[in-house]
């Protein structure tokens, strides 16, 4: 089609873009459809493929040209779509579908003129990104941290051992139980019982949190507890009630721990032929974790100051996306869906509102890397590409050409994406000035919570 177009931009990253469809083209679409219903149609009188075209408008007018409106405008869109010299900032976002503006009505005998609107990636233009003096938060190593890997170790290589019948339950006791809520006229709550609950007393991982209800219980012993449910518990009828709970305790063991020294360090693998070479090994692991996490650290702190001079309109579409992905992402993790989630979480309002705040940073940085990204014009070379296959085998302990095995054509395409972003965080950290700011302990550090 002979289509001409133009593109506005309005606000929040949104454009029209109208379309004019010259009426030659319109007559011509609309006749090839004609045909198609002329060679398909069967009416009674007619055999099928032999009604009269002037049968069929007058009795279908103008059904026919609402399809066949409907067909110009996907035909006239696809086609602008797919040229090569639009520019990527204005393809409509994958999740933003284009919305026809008023009620375009079809005329054989004029142009089509029609609107459409949809959310466009947001101009990002950079400002002050080198030249910067930013601090970052650091960590090290402390003996705590190593200690509290070694404790670690001994619970996994930990064996457990049941208890005598008069032993009261402990903290540290792995107890297996049966529990039933009841609701507030006493009837058991078909859905809040279950048989066979085992838990680590004092952990505190479970959604009851009844670890203290149950120390010094002796196994066989049943127990009613006055329970008071959080006001945020994850099930709305039983948030911030009390309701009775019945618990009994069916088995009750104690974790014999190992004793640290060198041969636990022989069981935990045969190269460490002492406890000290445990020791320096995840001395070692715990380093190369904060090497890791610094390099995030200081990227970070510099987006931020980068963000304060270079401001991005987000469209919504981009924005709900993202939370989006977050529910899903949380979902598969508790193996459900987000929906389902959504319903059952009394917070899921408060997590969605906290989520937007975060989405629309990570998009923020995240559109301004890409922009360096394409600003700097970097190229991967099919060196580069063998050079990284050489780095994740080596990291992997495996053959690079088993590593070639399990990559495809888009996980090569994201390779050479996670190339190019990691040389634009080199020349932003060459080009900015750095230095360590606040100390922190080595949880806190390597957590994502930046």
């Amino acid at each position: 089609m002979a289509i001409s177009k133009e593109i506005k931009r309005l606000e929040k990253s949104n454009v029209i873009l109208t379309i004019t469809v010259p009426k030659d083209d319109v007559r011509s679409q609309y006749q090839d459809m004609i045909k198609e219903y002329t060679k398909n149609m069967q009416l009674p009188g007619f055999r099928k493929g032999k009604v009269p075209q002037s049968v069929l408008e007058r009795k279908y007018s103008e059904a026919l040209k609402g399809d066949a409106l409907g067909r110009i405008v996907e035909s006239a869109l696809k086609e602008v779509f797919t040229e090569e010299n639009l520019s990527r900032d204005e393809r409509p976002l994958p999740y933003s579908t284009p919305e026809l503006q008023g009620e375009p009505k079809l005329d054989l005998e004029q142009d089509l003129l029609f609107s459409v609107t949809y959310d466009v990636l947001p101009e990002v233009k950079i400002g002050q990104w080198k030249g910067l003096n930013v601090e970052y938060p650091y960590s090290e190593i402390e003996k705590e941290d190593i200690d509290r890997e070694l404790e670690e170790i001994r619970e996994r290589n930990s064996i457990v051992m049941d208890r005598d019948d008069s032993a009261a339950a402990q903290k540290g006791d792995v107890a297996t139980i049966n529990y039933q809520v009841f609701d507030e006229n006493g009837e058991p709550l078909p859905d809040f019982k279950r048989d066979d609950f085992a838990l680590t007393l004092g952990s505190n991982q479970n959604v009851y949190q009844f670890d203290d209800d149950i120390i010094g219980m002796k196994r066989g012993e049943t127990k009613e507890i006055d329970k008071k449910f959080a006001d945020d518990f994850f099930e709305p009828k039983l948030a911030g009630k009390t309701r009775k709970m019945e618990i009994t305790l069916s088995k009750l063991k104690e974790k014999k721990l190992p004793d640290l020294d060198d041969d636990l360090a022989q069981d935990v693998d045969e190269k460490f032929k002492t406890l000290d070479d445990l020791k320096n090994n995840i001395k070692e692991r715990l380093n190369k974790n904060i090497e890791w996490r610094l390099r995030e650290k200081k990227v970070h702190e510099l987006l931020k100051e980068i963000m304060k001079n270079t401001p991005v309109i987000l469209p919504d579409s981009m924005v709900e996306a993202e939370i989006d992905s977050r529910w899903k992402r949380l979902a598969r993790y508790y193996n459900t869906n987000a929906e389902t989630l959504k319903q059952i979480m009394t917070t899921g309002q408060e997590k969605e509102a906290e989520w937007r705040e975060t989405a629309e940073k990570a998009l923020h940085s995240r559109l301004i890397i890409e922009t360096l990204m394409e600003e700097h014009n970097i190229e991967v070379t099919d060196e580069d590409v063998e050079k990284e296959y050489e780095r994740i085998a080596q990291e992997s302990a495996a053959e690079i050409e088993e590593v070639k095995k399990n990559q495809n054509e888009q996980s090569e395409f994201y390779m050479k994406e996670d190339i190019k972003e990691r040389r634009v965080i080199d020349i932003l950290l060459a080009e900015n000035t750095l230095k360590p700011g606040k100390k922190e302990n080595y949880l806190a550090f390597i957590s994502d919570n930046s």
